[in-house]
């Protein structure tokens, strides 16, 4: 505007004089114009909610997390937490990133009824400022074993001593009780709020969000190398989810989702094998158990468990095309609850799937497979009812006297046949075979019923 005001004035003015005037006045425009403060800018926290099992997909959301909010000028990223556990590696990464994140990392366990377990202790103690809701708890972090129980001998030894100095060392780095800390992990005890609170395990108490911005207001963090006091006076919070793709790793990183992806993709398998033409079983059944070999790329698994797995699966099979009395049934059933149950290697993780799934979903394939096999089977020995195969053992009437062709009627029609001898017409054959489209007949013997 400025500019065709401008020019529009020096082309109709002929006064040098004017034209100075008029280039100061500009000047002096535009710098007021420049020169107006801007309005200040709201500060902001970011949040993120982390709801189940510690996984790959966990882990990138935190990443991409932190490395956002400090894009931003996040004053600090709030991860509120419940979890029962999860992967070691990606628990440990986790903990690399808090760390050292370049703004501060509130780790707030909540809501209440939530807890921190396991894998979530040493998130918690990771943290710049770490709370947790009332009615939450938190601890037990010993290492188990595949099924739960405790990793026995020198490696149970190891896993157990290097967790505890891992939990001791992320203590330590923070100021929090380190004694509680290795305590947690070797004898797995686990505290309410008000303990972890009085115990220098936490920091804070806070019934929500905003209570817990207005407890934290002050404290002085240490973040890459340099003490801070937290501020958060008239801060709002922006709250962020996870994208499309960690959404689909984190559904596909839940043992139990993995374990029945197999099943469902085992089942559909079989269906069409067992039914070619189908389709859709065979379709849904591939679908399947490709999205539960992704599980297996995402959570530990146990070679031996999977290897059982398929053993049993191919024990049924043959169960229900070689009779062995049950003995292959049975034992593929044994094989297929034993592999699900060591399919998961919880050495490095706390996830495990549910034993009333793993039970109920062996039965039903193992019913289910038995079952179909049996029918195939026994409609595989069946006597054909329709065709050529069906008209052997069917009695018929000589219609064309047999010497030794002729014809007969036999099963509603009439067909070209072929005797043993001559057979006089009237007289009563059964057939006995076939060659193309000609029954192959024998004249029925004295007492032989004729129907």
């Amino acid at each position: 505007m400025f500019g065709k005001i401008s020019r529009k004035f020096f082309k109709n003015s002929r006064s040098p004089l004017l034209r100075a005037g008029l280039a100061l006045l500009l000047i002096a425009l535009s710098l007021s114009v420049l020169a107006q403060p801007k309005a200040p800018a709201v500060p902001r926290v970011d949040l993120i909610v982390v709801d189940g099992g510690i996984n790959p997909a966990v882990d990138d959301f935190i990443r991409e997390s932190i490395s956002r909010a400090r894009t931003n000028g996040a004053k600090a990223l709030i991860i509120q937490l419940d979890t029962p556990g999860g992967l070691l590696t990606s628990t440990r990464s986790i903990v690399k990133d808090i760390l050292g994140a370049p703004v501060p990392v509130i780790v707030y366990v909540a809501p209440s009824g939530a807890g921190a377990g396991s894998a979530g202790v040493f998130i918690t103690l990771a943290a710049h400022v770490a709370a947790m809701a009332p009615g939450t708890n938190i601890g037990a972090a010993h290492p188990v074993a595949g099924g739960g129980q405790e990793v026995k001998g020198v490696m149970g030894e190891k896993i157990e001593n290097f967790t505890a100095s891992f939990s001791e060392a992320i203590a330590q780095k923070r100021g929090r009780n380190t004694e509680w800390a290795i305590q947690a992990v070797r004898r797995s005890v686990s505290i309410t709020e008000k303990e972890a609170l009085k115990k220098n395990v936490i920091d804070i108490v806070a019934k929500d969000i905003d209570d817990l911005l207005k407890q934290a207001e002050g404290k002085k963090v240490e973040v890459d190398g340099r003490e801070q006091a937290l501020s958060f006076q008239g801060a709002r919070i922006e709250r962020f989810e996870m994208g499309l793709k960690q959404k689909v790793i984190n559904v596909l990183a839940d043992p139990n989702i993995a374990y029945l992806l197999l099943m469902a993709g085992i089942l559909g398998l079989y269906m069409e094998f067992s039914h070619p033409g189908v389709i859709f079983p065979g379709v849904a059944g591939g679908i399947c158990l490709l999205l539960g070999l992704t599980s297996l790329q995402v959570l530990p698994f146990n070679y031996a468990g999977l290897l059982l797995m398929l053993l049993g699966i191919a024990l049924l099979i043959g169960e229900a095309f070689l009779p062995s009395f049950g003995v292959l049934g049975v034992g593929g059933a044994i094989s297929l609850a034993l592999g699900s149950l060591l399919l998961f290697d919880t050495q490095s993780s706390d996830l495990t799937v549910e034993r009333s799934i793993v039970f109920a979903a062996v039965g039903t394939l193992s019913a289910f497979m038995l079952i179909v096999g049996y029918l195939v089977f026994r409609s595989q020995k069946k006597k054909p009812t329709v065709g050529l195969e069906g008209l052997v053992g069917e009695i018929g009437e000589v219609k064309v006297a047999l010497k030794p062709t002729g014809r007969i009627f036999v099963h509603g029609e009439d067909w070209s046949a072929e005797g043993d001898g001559e057979v006089a017409a009237g007289e009563k054959v059964r057939v006995v075979g076939f060659e193309g489209m000609c029954l192959k007949v024998k004249r029925l013997s004295q007492g032989e019923p004729k129907s």
